[in-house]
């Protein structure tokens, strides 16, 4: 079964993109959209967004690995396991009527069937759980995209903080205590 979403650009209204067929949930999709716009897209949203958006033909059946060229490796592992895939466009799908297939592009108008948007704005993704808001929070761009996210609908409201339910260690493991001397210690004075 797939969990499909939608990445798009910010508008006056709303928003506009295209349909994204697998793997929409946050847990998924948030760390890969991070670490290509830190890395493949070198913190270049618009160079991101014309890439995602607006070179594809039809939509995208899915998002690859691809996405993460120019990663540290010791990243595209963990978010990866070191497994590889392909982003693929969508290439199979047949009209009733034979008619050849159009691009549909997606606002907020037409999102009612999606389960996830992604609205790449300036200061971070917009994640909009379209069961149940029509706006969400912001994820900043600097986050890491090792983040653990809640694919939990129901907590990705506007003006609630991000759902991240195990973020990172960022702290460098805690230091062992120095051992302790067993000579004695002078008298302190009060």
């Amino acid at each position: 079964m797939s969990t499909s979403s939608c990445i798009a650009r910010p508008t006056a209204t709303g928003y506009t993109g295209i349909y994204v067929h697998f793997d929409g949930a946050p847990s998924g999709r948030l760390p890969l959209l991070l670490a290509a716009y830190q890395h493949r897209f070198a913190r270049d949203v618009e160079a991101m967004s014309v890439h995602l958006i607006d070179q594809v033909a039809i939509a995208w059946d899915e998002l690859g690995t691809d996405l993460l060229d120019g990663a540290p490796t010791s990243l595209f592992k963990a978010l990866t396991g070191g497994e590889r895939w392909p982003s693929r466009e969508m290439d199979d799908v047949i009209t009733s009527d034979g008619s050849p297939l159009e691009r549909e592009v997606i606002t907020e108008a037409n999102s009612d069937s999606l389960s996830w948007g992604y609205v790449l704005h300036p200061v971070g993704i917009e994640v909009i759980s379209l069961y149940a808001a029509d706006r969400g929070p912001i994820v900043g761009w600097n986050t890491d995209p090792r983040t653990r996210f809640s694919d939990h609908p129901s907590l990705w409201h506007p003006g609630q903080p991000v759902p991240a339910t195990r973020p990172p260690r960022t702290a460098p493991p805690l230091a062992t205590p120095a051992p302790t001397s067993t000579a004695a210690r002078p008298a302190t004075h009060r």
